[in-house]
């Protein structure tokens, strides 16, 4: 720390900070969530409704795909504006555009009274929204490792890893609430509207401390007239200077994207297409999974650091791989300890959490939000898009390829951790480029 010794303990100002931008993270996590839960009930509010049911879906896909595609845009822009102005200010204007784009959507008229002007301001909205939450992952990670001394930085990146994951936990209690409390007809009439309007005022709880947050210690260190002429210019200084920290960035971010969209978000579709299960135990098996997800990324945040990182993501990625393949051949044998491979297969791929702490140090404090807005937003942009269509389609041919991927992915996640095993001590936190 700019102030202390590296060594320090976390103060209460520390642990305060990592659990308020936790909760920030499990509500916007929520937030960019609801679409995926309602598609089909808002693609029926905002299109035609002789629309063929092909065509219907096709355009549900869409707009959740477009809130991926928006996400790289939003973290380019915003993050530079973070390396500039401070991470309050970037961290202020990420809720605020939330808030406000989840208020629109709540208030939005339908196509039956607006025609198509209302699903073309809809489609605006997804974008500004996939913008915003583009920029607030890198920033969570950002803002928490440039308060926390260096000991814990692992500890607390992997503290706003897991709670993310509470935000799909929160995600599926509340959708099984809403579909239980409305029917079809009055979910498609006006209940839509509800998880906007919650999400909303989630997101602005926060504001009520804001006056209590404070700036991270590491911008406010920041020496703006060392910079010199290259303080208005991140990007400039990224590509010039920190072409490596890029390549090393996209691919961890490669490794992490991939086992929480498959494993979080793709896994129990995936299933269903070649395994026959009993609906309800599936799908608390599934929720159980994210359970041992979350408890997964603690651990490793716990026994991770940045002298033992390259190991431990060797050792994590090898139980991955083998839980993997593990739960595939067990749901070929019949599946009668779902709940139990479930919940190993979720605390295996608990490794994502320890990843954001190596993102953060990977480059200097000056270009810090900017590069990993840059590397995590494409790359996850890339992979949200490619492997739904991608992996679904292979899964049909062969019933295993949900576990020969994973496995693919966690043996790039054997590679980074041998080079980071080999790899000489990194850079202070702290330092900037010039």
């Amino acid at each position: 720390m700019p102030s202390r010794s590296q060594y320090a303990l976390m103060s209460t100002k520390d642990k305060n900070t990592v659990m308020f931008v936790s909760f920030i993270s499990a509500i916007v996590f929520f937030d960019f969530l609801i679409y995926l839960y309602i598609a089909d009930i808002v693609t029926a509010a905002f299109f035609p409704v002789d629309t063929d049911p092909n065509v219907a879906k096709l355009q549900g896909l869409g707009l959740f795909v477009i809130g991926y595609l928006a996400r790289p845009l939003g973290g380019i822009l915003f993050g530079r504006y973070g390396d500039l102005k401070g991470r309050k200010p970037t961290l202020f204007l990420s809720i605020i555009v939330t808030a406000g784009s989840l208020l629109a959507m709540a208030c939005l008229p339908t196509y039956a009274q607006w025609g198509a002007l209302a699903p073309a301001l809809f489609i605006l909205l997804r974008i500004i929204q996939g913008m915003a939450f583009g920029l607030y992952v890198p920033l969570s990670w950002v803002f928490v490792a440039e308060h926390v001394p260096r000991q814990y930085l692992s500890v607390a990146c992997s503290y706003i890893t897991a709670s993310f994951l509470v935000g799909v936990l929160f995600s599926n209690a509340f959708f099984l609430w809403l579909t239980g409390f409305m029917t079809t007809v009055q979910l498609t009439d006006y209940g839509w509207r509800l998880p906007f309007f919650v999400g909303a005022l989630l997101t602005c709880l926060p504001l009520l401390v804001w006056r209590l947050v404070k700036e991270t210690p590491f911008f406010l260190a920041l020496d703006k007239p060392k910079t010199g002429k290259n303080l208005g210019r991140p990007f400039t200084v990224l590509f010039k200077r920190c072409k490596h920290s890029i390549f090393v960035s996209m691919v961890l971010t490669l490794v992490i994207s991939n086992i929480t969209s498959v494993i979080v978000l793709l896994l129990p579709d995936l299933i269903e297409i070649n395994f026959t299960l009993d609906s309800d135990l599936f799908s608390f098996s599934h929720s159980l999974g994210i359970v041992f997800m979350i408890l997964g990324c603690v651990f490793y945040g716990m026994i991770s650091t940045h002298e033992n990182f390259g190991k431990i993501l060797v050792i994590g990625s090898v139980l991955l791989i083998a839980q993997t393949l593990a739960f595939f051949y067990h749901l070929q044998a019949g599946g009668d300890y779902i709940l139990i491979m479930y919940a190993l297969l979720g605390f295996c791929a608990g490794i994502v959490g320890m990843v954001p702490a190596i993102l953060v140090q990977l480059f200097p404090t000056n270009v810090r939000l900017t590069g990993i807005a840059f590397c995590y937003n494409i790359t996850y942009g890339i992979v949200g898009v490619l492997i739904p269509f991608g992996l679904g389609y292979a899964t049909t041919l062969i019933s295993f390829s949900p576990a020969l991927y994973i496995a693919f992915v966690g043996s790039i996640g054997i590679i980074m951790g041998l080079y980071f095993y080999n790899l000489p001590e990194f850079k202070k936190i702290d330092h900037v480029i010039l």
